[in-house]
Parts: structure tokens; C-alpha cells; sequence
């Protein structure tokens, strides 16, 4: 049986920017649009060519596309206005882009109420846009703004706005959840609805994840019809975002009910850069990535608890619902106090650890584990604290440098412009061999001055800690009050790009941070294979 073509749209670079505390600069937009390229999506929408000084200047000098399609989005003629004299309709047509994609309303209370217009009025806008679009040789697509709410209200006026768009050349007519408050069940039978008017082939989905329903809407459409599916990298946008993209990509590969009846543009090879593409997104972003993102996330294919890693390792399909490496993400067999001598092994011979299954230290190193997380410690997130924890046991961690001494300061005082500041201020005494040093630092806060006085002289070992940074600071308060014990979680990263994770535990947060700070140290010792 032949598949259909199902045809992916991304529009990360306008929706995704409309995400609360997402600020693209025009190298950020150029980045992600080269990743979707080679990701295998259809098309990318730049965003809204002069609407804005950055979506102007990146539509100015268009990017290279090896596969995709470059969209720009805008809306229709304005009221009153024919659309050769609509300047914002000019702008798109003048945009050096392949596609046009306008949005108009369909839903007859906006039309009324937002735009102060008529139905017959907003008809026209429509017909006379898409048209002048086709005239210039643009492959024109409608985005039905509001389309399911205005289905349920008006049925026969939102079917007349994707008729009117399709009669008057659109190759797409985009249905939109733009509330996202359309439940799946809605969705398959309104699109179902629309498919008795319009061919499959034209028909697109755009949901929004209000219900946390965006990417089984996607799907539910699909099923109904719909042959174009328009979402976000990492499901970014406007309020809780858009349908998943880094979701849908391969639920549509790798579960049978699609890949059996459809083809993308993304191939299997493309699909093993997903979790880096998601990954380096959050990284252009300045956040952390989602550790429980289906697919992609660092615990989507970790497993806890002794019994299930047990199974695990005799065959991954009994708790794995696709190989992780299809998606370029990694199994997982955590270390915690519910973990079992399967968890150990597992993740010994990841870090290169030959242990016997008989050997006695693997008790002990379990015993120590469980010892540990009673004190509340927690190595499934602080991979670098477990590894020295295990090579510690089996006596492979140098003493690299001791720690004599530590102290932090912080005072409030004026600066040199008579401003009253804090400033922090650690003094960090170390041994290294025979040799001693005492090493200060001001920081922005105690834990950045002591990061700082820790890494200012470490002797021999200076230039392996030059490229380290503080990527992120994680505290939680356990059993509150003011005698609460508090974790922090430590993650570092270098030159390379590697990163890695550090635990530490104490009644006192700079204690507690100290110790997270000084594994982090030894660890990318360790790595570097120093002496």
C-alpha cells in the first residue's frame, strides 16, 4: 500500500518567540533555522516580515535552505483596503520567501467583535489575499485562526472561511486551535467535517497545548484528514505553547499506525540529531533542557527501580517503547536507594567499570548508595558524585588536592560610586602534594566567589580548569525550618561541550555546595586523567 505524504511546519521562529522569556537575536533565528533544515522539516516560518525591526532584517538576507521551505507569515488585507494597497500584504509579497502564510479569523464572534467588520467583508480580505499571493507565484496557505471555536459556534461560517481560501487557490488551509481548548474527540470530528469540503491534501492542523492536548490534537487531525501538521521545537509558544514537533517527529516514524500509512520529510538518520536539535535549542536559550521530555529528555528512557532495570538489561522492550539511540537519546539504569546490583552494573559498565556480578564491593558500593540517599543524597541526577562514589570504593580516585580550609564573607558596603552593594567573598586554603596555597576571590554571591577561589590556583592541575563553567545551581530545603538539611545540585560544563553533575548535602548551603563543588573539580580531573 502506497503512503501519504504528511507535510511538517515549524514555526519556532514566530510562535516559539512569543514564548514568556524567550528573546531571539537574529544569530539565534539563523541557528535554529539551519537545525530545522537539517532536521528534514517542510517548511520554516521566518515570522512576520515588517512587522518588527528582527523579523525585517532576517527576512533581508534569506537563509539557505538544503530541503525546507521559507514561510512568511502576515495577515490579510485590512478592512476597507483593496489588498494591492495593504501594506502589510505588500510586505509579504515582497519578502524573499517561497511560501505565504496568512491568517484571517474564522470564527464569526472575532470577526465581529475584534475586527469591527462584516462576515461578507472578511470573506472578501480573504479571497482578494490569497489571490494576489498566487499571482506572484507564492505557495499561499491560510491559518483559520480560532477555527474550532468558530465551528462550534458557526459552523457554516467557519467552513465558508477554509472554502473561500481553497477556492481562491490556497495549497493550504490551516485549521487552528488557537485557544487550545479543543479536546482530541473535537478535533477528529470537526476536520472530519472539513474533509467532505476540502481534499486532504490541503488541509493543515495548527494546535495550541492549553489542555496538554496540542500534539494528540496533531494526531487526531491527521486521522481525520489533515495533511499538514504546524508546531514548535520543544513545544514553545504563547501561553503553554504549541504542539510538539520534537513529540510528534517520531511518534510519526517509528509507531506503526503512522509510519505504516505515511511519509515525512524527516528520515531515520535526520531523527537520530532529535535530541541534540532539542537539546541545543534550550542551550541557545539559556535553560535547562526538560528531563522528562518524552523522546528527548535525559529520564525519557531511564529506569529506577531494581526489578524493572533487572528486565531491562535481559531485553530494553520490556520497559522501552522504541530504541532510544532512534532518537539519539541514551538508556538510563539509575542509581538510588530503590535501586538493585542490576542498576549497578548497569551504570558501572557505562562509565567503563568491570565488576563482577559476584564481587563482594558491589554489595558494599550498594550499601554505601542506599547509606548515602538516607542522608539524601541523590545520584540519579549527579552522575559525576555516583561515578566517584563507585571508583572511590574501588580505589581508582587520586587524591588530588585537600581541602584545609574554606571561609566565606559577605558584606554590605558602598562601592566606588557611593552605591551600597553586597559583596561575597571567599578564602579557600588548599593542599596540593607538599605544596600549599591560599587562594581569594569576590564573587556574585558565596557560591560563585568560592567556584572562583577553588578554581584560582590549583597548581599543576590550572590548565585543566580553565575552560570549566557553572552552568546551573539547583538548592532544595529538606525537613524546613531553620534546621533544615539542604541538597544542592551542581552542573558543569567545559570546552567540549561535555557536561556533568554534582551532589552535596549539609544543614549548612555553603557546606553543602562546597561539597558538590570540590567533586565537580575531582571529576573533570579524573576525565582529563590527571595525575
Amino acid at each position: 500500500m502506497s503512503r501519504e505524504r504528511l507535510y511538517l511546519y515549524d514555526t519556532t521562529l514566530r510562535d516559539g518567540a512569543q514564548t514568556t522569556g524567550v528573546d531571539f537575536s537574529l544569530d539565534d533565528k539563523r541557528h535554529i533555522a539551519a537545525l530545522l533544515d537539517a532536521l528534514g522539516v517542510d517548511y520554516i516560518e521566518g515570522g512576520y516580515p515588517g512587522a518588527n525591526p528582527l523579523d525585517t532584517e532576517f527576512f533581508a538576507k534569506r537563509p539557505k535552505f538544503h530541503q525546507a521551505k521559507f514561510a512568511a507569515f502576515g495577515m490579510i488585507r485590512r478592512a476597507g483596503r483593496s489588498a494591492a494597497n495593504d501594506p502589510g500584504v505588500a510586505g509579504l509579497i515582497d519578502a524573499e520567501a517561497d511560501a505565504i502564510c496568512y491568517v484571517a479569523k474564522s470564527w464569526d464572534y472575532h470577526v465581529r467583535v475584534a475586527l469591527g467588520t462584516t462576515l461578507e467583508e472578511n470573506l472578501a480580505g480573504i479571497a482578494q489575499s490569497v489571490e494576489l499571493a498566487v499571482k506572484h507565484g507564492r505557495e499561499t496557505m491560510l491559518d483559520c485562526e480560532h477555527f474550532f471555536d468558530g465551528y462550534k459556534a458557526n459552523p457554516a461560517y467557519a467552513l465558508e472561511v477554509a472554502r473561500t481560501a481553497y477556492q481562491s487557490g490556497a495549497r493550504w488551509v490551516v485549521l487552528c486551535d488557537t485557544n487550545g481548548g479543543t479536546l482530541p474527540h473535537e478535533v477528529e470530528h470537526i476536520v472530519a467535517a472539513v474533509a467532505k469540503h476540502i481534499p486532504n491534501d490541503r488541509i493543515g492542523i495548527h494546535a495550541h497545548n492549553d489542555t496538554e492536548n496540542a500534539v494528540a490534537n496533531s494526531l487526531a487531525a491527521v486521522r481525520a484528514g489533515a495533511r499538514q501538521i504546524q508546531g514548535t521545537l520543544n513545544g514553545l509558544g504563547e501561553r503553554c505553547g504549541n504542539a510538539n514537533l520534537v513529540s510528534l517527529i517520531p511518534t510519526l516514524l517509528l509507531k506503526k499506525d503512522y509510519a505504516g500509512a505515511f511519509d515525512i520529510g524527516v528520515s531515520r538518520d535526520q531523527l537520530a540529531a532529535l535530541t541534540k536539535v532539542s537539546h541545543t535549542l534550550d542551550e541557545l536559550l539559556n535553560r535547562a533542557p526538560d528531563r522528562h521530555a518524552p523522546y528527548v529528555g535525559a529520564s525519557a528512557f531511564a529506569t529506577k527501580a531494581g526489578i524493572h532495570a533487572s528486565a531491562v538489561m535481559k531485553d530494553p522492550a520490556t520497559y522501552e517503547h522504541i530504541a532510544p539511540e532512534a532518537v539519539g537519546n541514551q538508556r538510563r539504569l539509575l542509581v538510588s536507594s530503590q535501586a538493585g546490583k542490576s542498576n549497578i552494573l548497569a551504570e558501572l559498565e557505562r562509565l567503563g567499570v568491570a565488576l563482577d556480578k559476584d564481587d563482594p564491593r558491589l554489595g558494599r558500593l550498594l550499601e554505601d548508595v542506599k547509606e548515602k540517599e538516607a542522608q539524601l543524597y541523590a545520584y540519579e541526577g549527579a552522575d559525576a558524585s555516583f561515578e566517584l562514589l563507585a571508583r572511590r570504593s574501588l580505589g581508582t580516585v587520586p587524591n588530588y588536592f585537600e581541602v584545609e580550609r574554606f571561609s566565606v564573607n559577605a558584606e554590605h558596603r558602598r562601592n566606588a560610586e557611593g552605591d551600597y552593594v553586597t559583596v561575597s567573598e571567599a578564602v579557600v586554603k588548599l593542599r596540593i602534594g607538599d605544596d600549599t596555597s591560599i587562594s581569594v576571590a569576590e564573587g556574585n554571591g558565596p557560591i560563585n566567589a568560592l567556584d572562583l577561589a577553588l578554581r584560582k590556583d590549583l597548581g599543576k592541575y590550572q590548565p585543566l580548569v580553565e575552560d570549566l563553567e557553572l552552568v546551573d545551581y539547583r538548592v532544595r530545603v529538606f525537613q524546613g525550618g531553620t534546621d533544615a538539611v539542604t541538597r544542592v545540585l551542581i552542573e558543569f560544563s567545559d570546552g567540549s561541550g561535555e557536561n556533568w553533575s554534582t551532589v552535596g548535602v549539609s544543614a549548612n548551603i555553603i557546606d553543602a555546595s562546597f561539597q558538590a563543588l570540590t567533586d565537580a573539580i575531582t571529576y573533570r580531573l579524573l576525565k582529563a586523567g590527571a595525575e
